[in-house]
């Protein structure tokens, strides 16, 4: 069984950072993508970041410069490191993980950026 928990949501104001976390643990082989995906009420799920197995990594045009997307394999981690934060980045963002057995998602953790 398969499962990733996130952590590192909160509140913060304007202008803050926020670092959110996802842990995979389980039977997980053959991992060829980590990402991050946010959503709002009314709005479909969109990819925030991602980063491959090879290293390589993409951001929506609407947080580049902003957040950094990192893993640790050896811990099956995934990090989104999120600076200069604006209230349009409030949302409920979750954790995704590609693999050769399927994709797997966290629970979500809520973020509020607000003053």
């Amino acid at each position: 069984q398969v499962q990733l928990v996130e952590s590192g949501g909160g509140s913060v104001q304007p202008g803050g950072s926020l670092r959110l976390s996802c842990a995979a643990s389980g039977s997980i082989f053959s991992v060829y993508a980590m990402a991050w995906y946010r959503q709002t009420p009314g709005k479909q799920r969109e990819l925030v970041a991602i980063l491959t197995s090879g290293g390589s990594t993409n951001y929506a045009d609407s947080v580049k410069g902003r957040f950094t997307i990192s893993g640790d394999s050896a811990k099956n981690t995934v990090y989104l490191q999120m600076n200069s934060l604006k209230p349009e980045d409030t949302a409920v963002y979750y954790c995704n993980v590609r693999a050769v057995v399927g994709g797997f998602w966290g629970q979500g953790t809520q973020v509020t950026v607000s003053s």
